[in-house]
This record gives structure tokens, C-alpha cells and sequence, in this order.
């Protein structure tokens, strides 16, 4: 079974007041950490990257020269995250019949998430990386409470997110015809009622989406590198 890894990597870092994919995160761009596990990982057949147009040449040269002989594609995104997941999905194999979308900003994904998220499409169209909410959530209109939500069947949803190939891109296209716009790709595939199944995350596996989790990520990268200078 051949899987593509699709990486959306176009945005403008409009929330963290920068371009974050390509800043340096402990002397790496941020998207070196996130590929790396999608480069290591045997359950990955090729890697499809989708930046803006203006950072085609740049990141393909930088992607292939970490690939290790895997396969790597660049393309360019679109308007809306889910153009540009559209356009790496279309880029990728036509052998494959997996398509696993992880976010750029999300550098502590592991090699074995990716694997679960895969595993868990045996037997549905697709799966999410997910955790359980620990805290009570409320909701509520006008930040005034409404009703208090059983926090047990409360999911925070993360990614990789694994779908049958053909089955996302009906749902796309469903989404472009009909003008849905989904905060991820799974808001479209139910959108459709396809069979989504959680797998449960980590919550290391967070997204970098303010300056205070680049400051998580930088303390998290130095004690790995002490834990691994101590083991050495």
C-alpha cells in the first residue's frame, strides 16, 4: 500500500506575525523538524510539499537535499488550506492509495503516530490524531455559558490525518462545488459521512501557531539535545 505524506506548508503566519515555516528552530528551519520523521518513516512512500509560489525553487532544493533518496515533490498552494491540500493530493503517485496530511507547524509528530494514523484506515476512509479534552468545556454565546459538554466525548483534534486517496478527493471537490470551507480536512470527509476514526495523540504534538509555543519548541529541541549529549 503506498502512502503520500502531504505537507501544507503555504501560509502567511498571519497568527504568529511571521512566516514561520522556514524560520530557524534551534538552527533548523521549522519545516527540516517536521519532515524528518516523514522522511524516516517506511510506512511513507513519498513527501509532497505545498508552499507558496514565490518558495518553489528554495524548498525544493532544501527538501531534496535532506531526502535520502525519498521521493519529494514541491508544488504551490492555493487560496484556502484546503486548495492547497487539494493541489498536493493531485501531485501525488497515482499509485497511492493513502493520502497522510500533516500541518508544517507541527515539528514533534513521530514516526509512530504516523503509523497508527495509517493503520487506523484499514477498516474506515480515513482517521484522525486526536486527544482527549482534560478540562470541563463549556459552550456558550456571547461569553455567556449555554450548557456544560461532557468533557469525555470532547476531542481535540490534531494531525496526521490519513484518508483514502479517491474518497478525500470527491470530498474536495463536494467542498469547491457546494463552498464549504473546513478548518481541517476531516470537517470535509464527514461533511460527506464518510467513517473517520481517532487515534489517540500527544500532546507534544501541539502546533506552533504563537510566539510562546516557539518558546515550548526551543526548551523541548535543547533537552532533547542534552538527553542525547548525556547519552552519548
Amino acid at each position: 500500500m503506498n502512502v503520500s505524506a502531504i505537507i501544507p506548508a503555504a501560509g502567511s503566519g498571519e497568527r504568529f506575525g511571521e512566516v514561520k515555516q522556514f524560520k530557524l528552530l534551534v538552527g533548523r528551519p521549522l519545516l527540516f523538524h517536521t519532515l524528518k520523521p516523514f522522511l524516516q518513516s517506511k510506512n511513507i512512500h513519498e513527501i509532497v510539499v505545498v508552499v507558496h509560489q514565490d518558495d518553489l525553487d528554495a524548498t525544493f532544493r532544501d527538501v531534496l537535499s535532506i531526502s535520502a533518496g525519498k521521493s519529494v515533490k514541491v508544488v504551490a498552494g492555493g487560496k484556502l488550506r484546503q486548495d492547497s491540500v487539494k493541489n498536493g493530493v493531485d501531485a501525488s503517485d497515482s499509485n497511492s492509495t493513502l493520502v497522510c496530511i500533516h500541518d508544517a507547524a507541527r515539528p514533534f509528530v513521530t514516526e509512530d503516530l504516523i503509523q497508527k494514523s495509517i493503520s487506523a484506515c484499514e477498516n474506515a476512509d480515513g482517521s484522525v490524531v486526536a486527544i482527549q479534552s482534560q478540562d470541563t468545556v463549556k459552550y456558550s454565546k456571547n461569553r455567556t455559558v449555554e450548557k456544560t459538554i461532557a468533557r469525555e466525548n470532547i476531542w481535540l483534534a490534531q494531525t496526521p490525518q490519513t484518508f483514502n486517496k479517491e474518497k478525500l478527493l470527491l470530498a474536495l471537490d463536494n467542498a469547491e462545488t457546494n463552498q464549504l470551507t473546513g478548518t481541517d480536512e476531516s470537517a470535509i470527509m464527514e461533511a460527506m459521512g464518510y467513517n473517520i476514526k481517532l487515534v489517540e495523540g500527544d500532546s507534544n504534538n501541539f502546533k506552533i501557531t504563537k510566539p510562546g509555543d516557539w518558546m515550548r519548541a526551543e526548551a523541548i529541541l535543547h533537552q532533547q539535545a542534552q538527553g542525547n549529549l548525556k547519552n552519548d
